[in-house]
């Protein structure tokens, strides 16, 4: 079992439902065969770097997941039939990548509790 992260850019134009029912067949996919989601993030409509299909804006949703590695050529082969998708990315996490995503989901790198530990010393 391998460790991975998947994130994908879709479409701005589907509803709240249309949305759900993409996010899991993709849930279903991992679990069904054999991986196990670890973390999901959803970071809603979000404003693109570029124009993407002469569209501005798309969802993002990120999965963090272990799998075998035959999951992955079939994931890629769903994204790219799902018109829905504009853009994908999978990466293996190593082991830094790893530590890196479990301080980040602790609340280790939040700036406003940061900002508020050096007023109070300051005063």
């Amino acid at each position: 079992m391998n460790n991975y992260e998947s994130v994908i850019i879709l479409t701005p134009v589907l509803s709240e439902k249309q949305l759900e029912e993409a996010l899991g067949a993709y849930r279903r996919l991992i679990t069904e065969t054999g991986g196990e989601i670890i973390h999901e993030e959803n970071w809603g409509l979000t404003k693109l770097a570029y124009p993407i299909q002469k569209k501005v804006t798309g969802f993002y949703h990120i999965f963090e997941f272990t799998a075998p590695g035959d999951l992955i050529p079939k994931m890629e082969v769903a994204y790219r039939r799902d018109e829905q998708v504009m853009r994908f990315l999978t990466i293996s996490l190593d082991k830094h990548a790893l530590a890196y995503n479990e301080k980040r989901r602790s609340g280790a790198f939040n700036k406003t509790e940061e900002k508020s530990d050096k007023t109070q010393e300051l005063v």
